[in-house]
């Protein structure tokens, strides 16, 4: 699995939750709402030091964005790609 994260959605984030260089970003597994790879589960979002069991990363203007080993099972082998929409003037989640 990867993560892939747009320059333009990486600097939305750092712009909307006020990070700056070293700060990290955990996308995780929340319980309800609506996704196309898990019925009854969504993606959340949070401003959290990286843990240990980071199952994958990467870094984008110097933000580590990543997701547990323990949220993996939620991709369904595939990747998460961030992306920022310019019509609703936020990142968009696909999954590939």
């Amino acid at each position: 699995m990867q993560l892939k994260i747009s320059d333009e959605a990486a600097a939305w984030y750092q712009s909307e939750m006020e990070l700056t260089e070293g700060n990290s970003i955990r996308f995780f597994v929340r319980y309800g709402g609506c996704s196309t790879v898990q019925k009854g589960f969504s993606l959340g979002v949070s401003r959290e030091e990286a843990e240990a069991e980071i199952g994958v990363q990467t870094n984008k203007k110097g933000i580590t964005f990543y997701i547990l080993e323990k949220d993996l099972w939620y991709f369904d082998g595939h990747d998460l790609v961030v992306e920022y929409n310019d019509t609703f003037g936020e990142p968009e989640f696909s999954y590939n």
